[in-house]
């Protein structure tokens, strides 16, 4: 925390634009174990390191970085629970939902210190690190985990930021398929169905799909909550949702991806 407040000077939540370059200026000097300045390396293997470690640690490779990506820069002791997630990730949304409402005990809508707390024990004993951790170091974990991810600073993990710590293996919708005009076809469809259809039983419903869902408000929102996914549930099942059972079948979703592939090929052209 103390290296991200020397750097965010704006204090928008990013390091960017100026304050990112004094920030890999030093990153990239400090690792000569003959402690001389930026001036002995040359300015072509200076951005050689800096292209590096933005393509290594720019995860969502949008030319800044983020809390969470500095603490993968940064070695720290509570990394381990970071890389363990990030080296085992989630197979889908689906998983992440369930994994959501185990955690969310009082159905808030959030993950509060206590919750998160709980997920973090839940981390240590997936990655047999139980016997190593105190509680007071526990105590101290849930409150780093808070400071890294809690963007709006309001003491809880909305889902949008319990996404970065706890990543899925793919947002399949990203795909290029999903883009390009005249692209998509019944193998595409088929595939995306059983992604979500977790169970087999023909139909996208509760868990499955509020990970539809949640995979679908990430195209579009970087900062999104449970009350933001329950109006896009309602919106979808409003326009899409035929019979009207609350859930979604494999041509009510062809449908969908039909129309969503039509709209972000021609925003892809534009």
């Amino acid at each position: 925390m103390d290296v991200w407040n020397h750097y965010d000077n704006d204090g928008n939540g990013f390091i960017e634009g100026e304050e990112l370059e004094s920030f890999l200026v030093e990153l990239v000097t400090s690792v000569n174990s003959q402690d001389v300045g930026p001036e002995v390396v040359s300015r072509a293997a200076m951005e050689d390191a800096k292209s590096v470690l933005m393509n290594a640690f720019d995860e969502n490779s949008d030319g800044r970085i983020d809390i969470a990506e500095l603490a993968q820069i940064l070695p720290m002791e509570e990394n381990f629970l970071l890389l363990f997630r990030r080296a085992n990730p989630l197979e889908s949304s689906v998983e992440f939902m369930k994994v959501w409402r185990t955690f969310d005990k009082d159905c808030s809508g959030y993950i509060e210190a206590d919750e998160l707390k709980e997920f973090i024990q839940h981390l240590l004993n997936q990655s047999k690190r139980t016997n190593d951790v105190t509680e007071e170091q526990l105590i101290t974990y849930t409150d780093t985990m808070l400071q890294l991810f809690d963007r709006n600073k309001d003491g809880k993990l909305q889902i949008s930021e319990m996404a970065k710590l706890l990543p899925v293996k793919e947002n399949f919708l990203c795909r290029p398929v999903f883009k390009t005009p005249n692209c998509l076809n019944s193998g595409d469809i088929d595939r995306v169905f059983s992604l979500y259809d977790r169970d087999g039983n023909n139909f996208i419903e509760n868990d499955e799909l509020d990970g539809f869902l949640k995979d679908l408000i990430d195209l579009v929102e970087e900062d999104f909550d449970e009350e933001d996914m329950t109006e896009w549930k309602k919106t979808l099942l409003r326009n899409c949702d035929v019979n009207n059972d609350g859930r979604i079948d494999k041509n009510e979703l062809k449908m969908l991806l039909l129309e969503y592939n039509q709209i972000a090929s021609g925003e892809s052209q534009g």
